[in-house]
């Protein structure tokens, strides 16, 4: 299968002709545990699926791991969580927090100020994925964020965005019904769907619809809820405020519907009785998620999520029988833990058949993070947090360009690319984004981003002193392209790329392996490293810039 029928004409031709390509088919096989060999191509595979991008060292690490010790250990991240984002904008409100401190617990309504920290908290976050460990963490975090999308521009309090962020990060890999409850009274989630101001006098149906129909049980053929159940889930979730003064939830029986709600036949027509005192809001909550978790559509729906963020966008009836059905039996019979169905999809044989390589098109954030990772782009120290933060800023305005904004997805559906039938992925790629893609990596790869005096870029010939013979150009360009690469190009490519680029049109491979020699035995002949730097330099670019580098 050439995965390259993704992306022509989108990738191919300066102007895109309309319409899109029919996707490829989904990957073969089941959930039954992978038994293949356990090379290179295998783990670059996991690594480029759970982390942002795959390293030299990460590949040579998990290999050296073994398959079964590598999927365990990027599932139980060991790394403590990340410090929170500190002070590195310049404000008279919140002169008490001396820079370089952290401004996470401080309580302020001013709305200059939150803004100037959600632009803090978005650096703060890029950094975290640029220094992730070798974990999934990062990677699911993201997915959460996508999946209970909320937009910080719109609950405003930067306080509340990072807490909720926090909430994504610890319970990203626990308990989806626990992580679900923690959500529906987490201030930002109030604050975002209104439900702070849902009181039984004008009950709000934002979070009572999205908690079905977005978060939970979503719009499947089986989902059958109605509107009188979300109408119903309103008044359920009616009480619910915000103190400004800690910045935590709480509920106020005298705003409180205590009347019985009475649900559909989807929902076997429960009937959850209204309650009163100081824990009725929580009683209630409580009988609401054990009734929409008491379906079979949540278990669907999250594994098809999970599917479409891990694998592949395209869930045919193959893949829902022998793929989304088991996994979410499996979700269910585990009390909706969400570890377990990670385990058994990231070691199935589905997940390394040969056409789920190499089968998804690249999010902005992960074209960008992972670039940076898999070059080896040194970034000042975290101690020196203006020169972090400011190059963190430029990478955030990147992602923003290309159409990812963190904590900014377009709406409460998160970014299109991963619910939008049938472009899916191939919504990411357009005649905006694809010329603002090349632009950043052609960028990176030559003069890169100057910041404060320190510079972000692609030093190439460092890059190949990390491979294992860059002196001999074949060798050279094939372990680039493994770790850029999950598609190969042809043989004849490489040889015309290696002629006109590494030899300089000559026909010898001494002509490179001379130049790289002298480069490492006498990189004070100036001549010589300009020459050697400039063509590992176009090299790189070449290569960043073919339809190619695009996939996952």
């Amino acid at each position: 299968m050439n995965r390259r029928d993704f992306l022509p004409p989108i990738l191919t031709a300066k102007e895109p002709e309309p319409g899109l390509p029919s996707p490829s088919p989904p990957p073969n096989g089941g959930l039954t545990q992978y038994s293949g060999a356990w090379t290179e191509n295998e783990t670059i595979h996991l690594l480029k699926r759970t982390l942002f991008g795959a390293t030299r060292s990460d590949i040579d690490y998990f290999r050296s791991r073994g398959f079964l010790a590598a999927v365990d250990e990027i599932l139980n991240p060991t790394a403590p969580l990340p410090a929170p984002p500190v002070k590195e904008y310049t404000s008279v409100t919140d002169a008490a927090i001396i820079g370089g401190n952290t401004w996470v617990n401080d309580t302020n309504s001013d709305g200059t100020l939150n803004s100037q920290r959600r632009a803090s908290f978005k650096k703060w976050w890029m950094g975290v994925m640029l220094r992730q460990d070798r974990s999934i963490r990062e990677k699911i975090t993201l997915f959460w964020h996508n999946h209970w999308a909320t937009e910080s521009s719109v609950i405003g309090n930067a306080q509340y965005v990072y807490n909720h962020h926090n909430l994504l990060r610890t319970m990203s890999l626990g308990n989806f019904r626990q992580m679900a409850r923690a959500i529906t009274t987490d201030p930002a989630m109030l604050v975002y769907q209104n439900g702070q101001l849902n009181t039984r006098q004008a009950p709000d149906e934002n979070y009572g619809r999205e908690l079905q129909e977005l978060f939970c049980v979503g719009k499947g053929p089986g989902s059958q809820y109605t509107e009188d159940d979300v109408k119903a889930a309103a008044r359920v979730l009616t009480g619910w405020r915000i103190d400004p003064a800690t910045g935590t939830a709480f509920f106020t029986e005298a705003r409180h519907d205590t009347g019985s709600k009475t649900f559909s036949s989807f929902y076997n027509n429960t009937v959850i009785q209204g309650k009163t005192g100081p824990t009725g809001g929580d009683e209630e909550i409580n009988a609401l998620l054990d009734m929409i978790f008491s379906t079979q559509e949540v278990a669907r729906y999250i594994c098809r999520r999970i599917y479409r963020w891990f694998v592949y966008y395209d869930i045919d009836a193959m893949v829902e029988a022998n793929i989304i059905t088991p996994l979410a039996n499996l979700f269910r019979n585990s009390n909706y833990e969400i570890k377990p169905v990670l385990d058994t999809l990231l070691k199935s044989e589905h997940f390394f058949d040969v056409l789920a390589k190499g089968c998804q098109i690249k999010s902005p954030v992960d074209l960008v993070v992972s670039m940076c990772r898999e070059f080896n782009v040194t970034f000042p120290p975290a101690a020196d947090y203006l020169s972090s933060y400011g190059m963190y800023a430029y990478l955030v305005n990147q992602v923003t360009v290309m159409q990812q904004n963190i904590g900014d997805p377009p709406d409460v559906s998160g970014w299109k690319a991963y619910y939008q039938a049938p472009q899916y992925y191939e919504i990411w790629i357009n005649s905006d984004t694809l010329p603002k893609r090349n632009q950043f990596t052609d960028t990176m790869a030559a003069n890169g981003y100057t910041y404060n005096g320190h510079r972000i870029n692609i030093e190439g010939a460092e890059f190949a002193k990390t491979l294992s013979n860059p002196g001999d150009p074949n060798k050279l360009i094939d372990d680039i392209l493994t770790i850029l690469y999950r598609i190969d190009i042809s043989a004849a490519s490489k040889t015309q790329l290696k002629t006109d680029i590494l030899l300089g049109g000559q026909s010898s491979d001494y002509y490179w392996t001379g130049a790289w020699n002298t480069y490492i035995t006498n990189p004070g002949d100036m001549a010589n490293t300009t020459t050697v730097k400039n063509r590992l330099r176009d090299l790189l670019k070449y290569f960043m810039d073919l339809a190619e580098y695009q996939l996952a």
